[in-house]
């Protein structure tokens, strides 16, 4: 049996159907001169599997991808691309027959070819076997556009032909579907390799090079926008190409085209969305307005019952519906982009109604985030903002995830939505920008509300607590803050154990915001407890930035407590927490670099102190409790850097917000009382802290030492037995407070007493690295400090020199240098055109001063730094970091 071909006789080149067979349909498609060759592609297609497929949507770069490999195969490829005509068994084979035979495959006239299109006869496939299972290399075949086939039994011929040619064929199907071969028994055995639609996609580096060949320079990250934008779609990133070349900007033109009105979309629009029915249509449109959806879902949006099997069937043609697995899918990004726009202008106004109906499905299936965007898509806020307050979500608008988004989302919140629910929105959005005004005022609306109607849920009244510590904290009042945590409280028991469950951010943000009041407050043991419970209570993404800002309050207590190794731990501790959980950066001041800006200032590191500070620009203060903190340290800094006055402005916002907190007043003495030394009014500087002196154990340090400098040692002495009976100062403190001591014995001629404090000081600061309390001491620490064993144990880590029990270090000539008095500001500016090499007259003008108010500055500066010489002024000044 021949299927009517006789033996020996010349193969016609017509079909069975008698049209000539189209050379077209032989040949694979030549490659642009843009064409990217990917070699990671290339390398997964030349895994000798029996049978290859290549399944991606229309677009995707299969036709070419294949093309190119085979291009620069050693063998010959048979290639057969088909269309519509191509139908029925005997067409499809004699098609394939004439690939062969167009490829250089010899094949025996005993073969044969179809004579009936609709048919084949069973010998011609058995035949054909037996011949290519002879060859001594494999024919490679190629059938482009296989999901045209539509005939279940050309499959199973083609999986007949395939199984019994063994290595003598290997055959790559280029497909938009799943073709109907038994796929599982090939992927089973191993002999089958797939390049699907994620392999299929381009990557960032990819569409750099593509861009490239088209004569477009993209950056690797506008590169990566753009294939985020086009999911990697090989059509759409050439044609983005191609008209970025028509425009004037082409880097800006690929960042902003309008894809509903491009050449991406008549090709979507025609190669597949008209390739489907009506009803597959509108489906299609209408699940445009969603980021995934379901069966379930689609129904709700179309009003039909039938989006299971049109949903399996898209997916199943590669017609850019993606599965997400669980019953979910989602449309290419790009396609829905083009679908959207599509929408609007085939039926205007659907698009609201559409997303009304996906907030109120989504809203009972519990998916809140989902449901809110539908919500606010569709304007309706009184819904929206009731779903939100109900579910008792208000807190996500303050956890650092998702603020951003919510915030931006009820950024549109209508004037018409007057409910109690919009009102705490409103409320908490603005009190989420720091503006306490509008916060308050849309705060104290919902209250009125929920007094007047019993019936609202506790829910809503709980949300309101939150807003009020949250108030409390921007306002620096504590006894708000109280009230608002004692009313949360009372209704623990109303509330859905569900949503406390659901919502542990509610509790730890209020918790958090009352610690912070109660720290502003300077109830430190208080503030300790609330702000304590947050850090070590449950962890999770979402109470990650209470715990974060719980630990940066402890810290900030630890500082003011005098101990500053504890407080950079748990600023370590919350930077963790930030990093595990990606938390975004703080609009405002972050509380935790102000205090390793303080801590920076006590271990004399002034440049990374700086740093940590930032620029004036970025000093913008969230709450008081910030504010205050931003003004501890860079005075601190400013007087380390010998910038009285500066230091002074500096702790004004500590002092002008709300109710002046007790440590941010001490602090601000402190200040005011250093400067006053540093200028010679000790009077002045003892009086500056005679009101906070009994309130904080600083405090009555620096009084101590104002004292001392004003003559009066017995006092000093008695504000410093004060400090050592509560016994509750850190280090910060306790070194200071035995300095003071030190001075006080030295100044009495009792130098072996001062010797034995500065050596058990020099201990206990070394442990912190506390070296700023050493240079303000004053000069009369200088010459103890340059003697033994005082200078072993300063040496290393608070002057220039050999470590104790070392051998000193080869340039070392003469004593290490000591400590010194405190240069002033205008000393600093003097000393630093000094190293400059500029003469006194240069040095004169440059500051707008007279020579002889330079040389009064050059004798100041030569007997704080003891030496006598300009060059020996500068190279003490480098020794000690000055410079």
């Amino acid at each position: 049996m021949n299927d009517g071909t006789p033996h020996g006789a010349a193969v016609p080149c017509v079909d069975p159907l008698g049209d000539p067979f189209l050379r077209t349909r032989f040949v694979p498609p030549a490659r642009p001169g843009t064409f990217l060759r990917r070699e990671r592609l290339v390398r997964h297609l030349d895994r000798a599997s029996p049978l290859t497929m290549v399944n991606g949507s229309a677009g995707a770069g299969k036709t070419l991808l294949v093309a190119e490999w085979a291009a620069h195969l050693p063998q010959p490829v048979a290639w057969l691309t088909l269309d519509r005509l191509v139908q029925g068994p005997g067409v499809f084979w004699a098609h394939l027959l004439q690939a062969l035979r167009s490829a250089g495959v010899p094949l025996p006239a005993e073969i044969g070819s179809p004579a009936d299109a609709g048919r084949v006869n069973h010998t011609l496939l058995t035949r054909l076997a037996a011949e290519l299972s002879g060859r001594d290399r494999p024919v490679v075949v190629v059938i482009d556009e296989y999901d045209r086939v539509t005939a279940p039994e050309i499959s199973r011929q083609l999986d007949f032909v395939l199984r019994h040619a063994g290595p003598g064929l290997r055959l790559v199907l280029v497909t938009r579907t799943e073709p109907l071969l038994p796929l599982h028994r090939y992927r089973a055995a191993g002999e089958m390799t797939e390049v699907r639609g994620a392999e299929l996609a381009f990557t960032p580096e990819e569409a750099a090079a593509l861009l490239e060949l088209h004569g477009l320079h993209l950056s690797l990250a506008a590169a990566g926008a753009l294939v985020d934008r086009t999911g990697g779609w090989a059509a759409g990133l050439r044609l983005c190409a191609l008209a970025a070349r028509q425009s004037p900007d082409p880097a800006l033109y690929l960042k902003e085209f309008e894809a509903g009105r491009s050449t991406i979309a008549d090709f979507l629009l025609a190669e597949v969305l008209r390739r489907q029915t009506s009803r597959t249509q509108d489906l299609l449109l209408r699940v445009s307005v969603l980021d995934r959806f379901c069966a379930d879902l689609v129904n709700t949006l179309t009003g039909r019952g039938d989006a299971e099997p049109l949903l399996a069937a898209l997916h199943r043609e590669n017609a850019f519906v993606e599965r997400l697995g669980h019953g979910w899918y989602r449309l290419h990004p790009l396609f829905r982009e083009i679908l959207r726009a599509h929408l609007r202008e085939r039926s205007p106004g659907l698009e609201p109604e559409l997303h009304r109906r996906a907030a109120r499905w989504l809203r009972r299936s519990g998916s809140l985030a989902e449901m809110l965007a539908h919500g606010a898509a569709a304007g309706d806020w009184e819904f929206t903002s009731r779903a939100l307050v109900d579910d008792l979500a208000i807190g996500q608008l303050f956890t650092g995830l998702r603020a951003d988004d919510l915030t931006e989302l009820f950024a549109g919140l209508e004037p018409g939505a007057t409910s109690p629910a919009a009102d705490l929105v409103r409320a908490a959005r603005d009190l989420s920008r720091y503006d306490l005004d509008r916060g308050l005022a849309h705060l104290r609306h919902a209250e009125e509300q929920l007094a007047a109607d019993a019936c609202e849920p506790a829910a809503a009244r709980l949300s309101c607590a939150l807003l009020e510590a949250l108030a409390a904290r921007l306002a620096g009042c504590p006894e708000r803050a109280e009230q608002a945590a004692e009313a949360a409280r009372e209704l623990l028991r109303e509330v859905p154990s569900h949503l406390l469950d659901r919502h542990p951010e509610v509790f730890a943000l209020l918790l958090t915001h009352l610690g912070a009041t109660r720290l502003w407050a300077g109830r430190f043991a208080a503030a300790r407890a609330a702000l304590a419970s947050v850090a070590h209570g449950p962890g999770g993404a979402s109470t990650a930035l209470p715990r974060k800002e719980s630990l940066e309050h402890l810290a900030l207590i630890d500082y003011l407590d005098g101990w500053p190794g504890r407080a950079e731990r748990k600023v370590a501790a919350a930077m963790a927490e930030s990093e595990r959980f990606g938390l975004p950066e703080p609009s405002g001041t972050e509380l935790g670099r102000l205090v390793l800006a303080a801590v920076a200032v006590d271990r004399d590191d002034l440049g990374r102190a700086q740093d940590l500070l930032g620029r004036p620009s970025d000093a913008a203060a969230p709450d008081p409790v910030a504010a205050a903190g931003r003004g501890v340290a860079a005075a601190r800094l400013l007087l380390a850097r010998g910038r009285s006055q500066a230091a002074l402005a500096a702790t004004d916002p500590a002092l002008s917000t709300g109710a002046a907190s007790p440590w941010a007043r001490g602090h601000a003495a402190l200040v005011a009382s250093a400067v006053h030394l540093a200028e010679g009014r000790p009077d002045a500087a003892a009086e500056a802290l005679e009101p906070v002196a009994d309130e904080q154990p600083a405090c009555a340090v620096g009084a101590a030492r104002a004292r001392l400098a004003a003559g009066d040692r017995d006092a000093a002495l008695r504000l410093l037995d004060a400090v050592t009976a509560r016994g509750s100062a850190g280090p910060a403190v306790t070194v200071r407070a035995a300095l003071v001591r030190a001075q006080a014995a030295h100044a009495a001629g009792d130098v072996a007493t001062a010797r034995g404090l500065l050596a058990r000081t020099l201990r206990e600061a070394r442990r912190e690295q506390l070296r700023r309390p050493f240079l303000e001491a004053g000069p009369w620490i200088g010459p103890l400090l340059a003697t033994e064993p005082l200078r072993g144990l300063a040496a290393g880590w608070l002057v220039p020199g050999p470590v104790p029990g070392g051998d000193p270090p080869p340039s070392a000539t003469g004593p290490a240098p000591v400590l010194v008095e405190r240069l002033s500001g205008r000393e600093r500016d003097v000393l630093q055109r000094l190293a400059q090499m500029m003469s006194t007259e240069d040095i004169a003008a440059d500051l707008f001063v007279s020579v002889n108010t330079v040389k009064t500055h050059l004798k100041s500066v030569y007997r704080k730094l003891s030496v006598n010489r300009r060059g020996d002024a500068v190279r003490r000044a480098r020794e000690l970091r000055l410079l």
